[in-house]
């Protein structure tokens, strides 16, 4: 059973995932997924500048991420600009991250390879950000490989040096993706100690190194070219940090400081469902009860998972002043893959020793489920019910034998059960119907508003700023897009129209509707009275209208 079991958890996270991509998908809903595609579109027609803008007006960090929107720009050549090709990179790499653990571990630890690949791949937040053009799952599937290439790469019999230089190779590709791939640098530097301590792995950390040194060089001469500054980047992010001050910890913030470097935290962590993850990881810890020689393959998550988290506990983002990170879940993707790793261990720990693991696995999560006290807590109810099960059960004669613990079906039985228990939130969203309509919008302009018809397309505060993507970035000429507030001041020429979009889904969006927009469909419609439908697809409503001015 248990060699087949990494083969069938795979298949389960690919085809809930893949689902999950295609059921939840909102289309462009977000400023990151825009300017990305953006960029990958300049690349493309060749009018992408690596250069500052020369006015200084735009400091846009996401900007230099080019592994976030270069490989965008090959999928925009292969299959069109939409947004379904725009957000296959960041698909991809949360798959590629399922692969890699299946790679790793399917014969050396099938039940680590399995939990891992639940834990990670079903983690609601993994999921979720699968359809966003996001830089965070990305990231996510360099830091795995940046890692899993150090662990590797220097067991006996390798090639060091070709293991060496993909690892710097790799480091690199996350710096271009995203600068948090820092938050590893503490604990490659321990390695890196130990080694020289030991006097061990030399030609890898020599070839790893140097490599690294090569690129780094070469990427800080690339910015001294174009910009007179070798330490650009860092300068841009510092500026960011500036210009956001008055939302941080230590400015418009000082008041809260206290509760985020202390208990904030680990309420975040288990409100964001990555209680089991921390229950099940804290329980690979300690020496294993038979003396048989371990890899160091436990330890090592366990110690990057534990480094990552201090840092995201009490690290700063910014090298001027401290300011800690915002806990959000999709800050969190470079803590998930060691995080999950480290669970798997505990989760074999657990089936495998039995005993107070079962116990406390069990308290555990059932305490967090109460903590909580809300929808999420069945993710810790679930497993830690069973698990508390097994252990009451497994020591009475009328317990069945196939699921004692050290067995294969219990083992299979409590992947089942995580399963499950992960499966839920993404399948309730999965149902849920869309919050955005993008899909039906997008069909609305294609078929009504993509001619060569002259006039004015009047939309909510939303669409207005990112109109153009629905058209490949290439607006018909003679066709401009106003807010709705605007209509007084429009001027038709002769043989102009006016047009009204109407999306009832953006402007019911509670997230929309807090902070940008303050009108309901009913109030826009009051506006126009001197309309006709034109089309409607879903939710999505096309109107001609006839403007005060212009009768």
């Amino acid at each position: 059973m248990l060699t087949r079991l990494p083969d069938w958890t795979l298949l389960f996270v690919v085809l809930l995932t893949v689902a999950y991509f295609l059921l939840t998908h909102e289309g462009l809903y977000a400023l990151d997924d825009y300017y990305y595609s953006r960029y990958a579109h300049q690349l493309l027609n060749g009018t992408f500048r690596l250069e500052p803008d020369p006015q200084g007006l735009l400091h846009d960090p996401l900007k230099e991420r080019y592994l976030i929107f270069g490989p965008v720009a090959v999928f925009f050549q292969l299959f069109g600009l939409n947004i379904i090709s725009a957000t296959l990179w960041p698909l991809l790499a949360t798959l590629g991250c399922a692969a890699l653990i299946w790679r790793m571990y399917r014969r050396r630890e099938p039940v680590v390879a399995a939990g891992a690949m639940l834990l990670l791949g079903l983690h609601y937040f993994t999921l979720n950000l699968t359809n966003y053009l996001y830089p965070d799952n990305i990231l996510m599937f360099w830091c795995l490989a940046c890692a899993a290439a150090l662990l590797r790469g220097r067991e006996p019999d390798r090639r060091a040096g070709w293991w060496g230089a993909g690892f710097a190779l790799l480091n690199m590709a996350a710096l271009l993706s995203k600068e948090t791939i820092v938050y590893y640098l503490p604990f490659y530097l321990g390695v890196l100690g130990l080694d020289a301590w030991h006097r061990r792995n030399g030609r890898f950390w020599l070839v790893a190194v140097g490599t690294g040194v090569v690129l780094l060089l070469g990427y800080l001469g690339l910015y001294w070219h174009y910009t007179g500054d070798a330490l650009y980047r860092i300068h841009l992010i510092e500026h960011t940090n500036e210009f956001l001050k008055e939302g941080n910890y230590l400015a418009g913030n000082r008041a809260a400081l206290l509760a985020r470097i202390t208990w904030q935290p680990l309420h975040f962590f288990v409100g964001a469902g990555l209680g089991l993850m921390l229950v099940l990881a804290g329980l690979a810890n300690g020496t294993p009860p038979t003396a048989t020689p371990e890899r160091p393959d436990r330890r090592f998550w366990l110690a990057l998972a534990g480094s990552t988290l201090v840092l995201y506990w009490v690290g700063s983002t910014s090298l001027s002043s401290y300011n800690p990170i915002t806990l959000l879940p999709r800050m969190t993707t470079p803590l998930l893959p060691p995080l999950a790793l480290a669970a798997g261990f505990g989760l074999r720990r657990v089936v495998q020793d039995g005993g107070w693991r079962l116990w406390a696995a069990g308290l555990l999560l059932l305490g967090l489920a109460t903590w909580l006290h809300n929808a999420l807590s069945v993710v810790y109810a679930g497993p830690g019910l069973w698990l508390l099960a097994v252990a009451a059960g497994s020591g009475r004669p009328r317990w069945p034998q196939g699921l004692r613990t050290g067995t294969s079906a219990l083992a299979g039985a409590t992947v089942l059960v995580l399963a499950l228990a992960l499966a839920i939130r993404p399948v309730y969203f999965m149902r849920k119907p869309s919050v955005s309509e993008h899909f039906a919008q997008e069909r609305i302009v294609r078929q009504h508003l993509s001619g060569l018809g002259r006039g004015t397309v009047l939309v909510d505060d939303y669409l207005i700023g990112n109109y153009d993507f629905l058209y490949g970035f290439r607006v018909p000429p003679g066709l401009q897009y106003r807010r709705y507030w605007a209509r007084d001041s429009v001027r038709l020429a002769p043989a102009e129209h006016a047009w009204l979009l109407l999306n009832r889904a953006t402007l019911s969006n509670d997230e929309l509707t807090r902070k940008l927009i303050r009108y309901s469909p009913d109030s826009v419609l009051n506006w126009y009275p001197r309309r006709r439908l034109l089309a409607q697809d879903g939710r999505v409503e096309l109107y001609e209208v006839e403007l005060g001015g212009n009768k």
